[in-house]
């Protein structure tokens, strides 16, 4: 398995983040990547596993812990925390047995920055093309 970062959609950008969807359209690569950032979010049990790791108390859980809240076997749970993974949303550690992981929280920042609308830019009239 390669230990290389997984491709931002955020990487050309000396600030962090692209253009927000609202502002400019996006180019062919920045689509491709996000879409598979989207695509891992689009599955119920990966939403679910991003949101458990998230809310945690102390930032990172542990596999065994996460597994339980779901009727499906662990290595079903672990494929989605490693397309999670892949998708830049999450990171893990092994100690020992176990696997810890935690939230990338720079990669739901710039998520919620291409999704957002700069601030005291107006919302187009409805029906109206963007």
């Amino acid at each position: 398995m390669s230990k290389q970062e997984p491709a931002s959609p955020f990487q050309d950008d000396p600030a962090g983040c692209c253009p927000g969807l609202l502002t400019a359209p996006l180019d062919a690569d920045r689509a491709e990547t996000l879409a598979k950032v989207f695509k891992a979010l689009g599955d119920p049990v990966r939403l679910r596993l991003l949101s458990m790791i998230a809310s945690r108390a102390g930032g990172e859980v542990c596999v065994c812990d996460l597994t339980p809240a779901f009727d499906l076997s662990q290595p079903t749970i672990s494929h989605h925390l490693k397309l999670l993974k892949q998708a830049g949303l999450i990171d893990s550690e092994r100690r020992g047995t176990w696997v810890y992981y935690r939230l990338l929280p720079q990669m739901t920042h710039q998520l919620a920055a291409i999704l957002s609308r700069p601030a005291g830019q107006p919302l187009p009239a409805a029906g109206a093309a963007s």
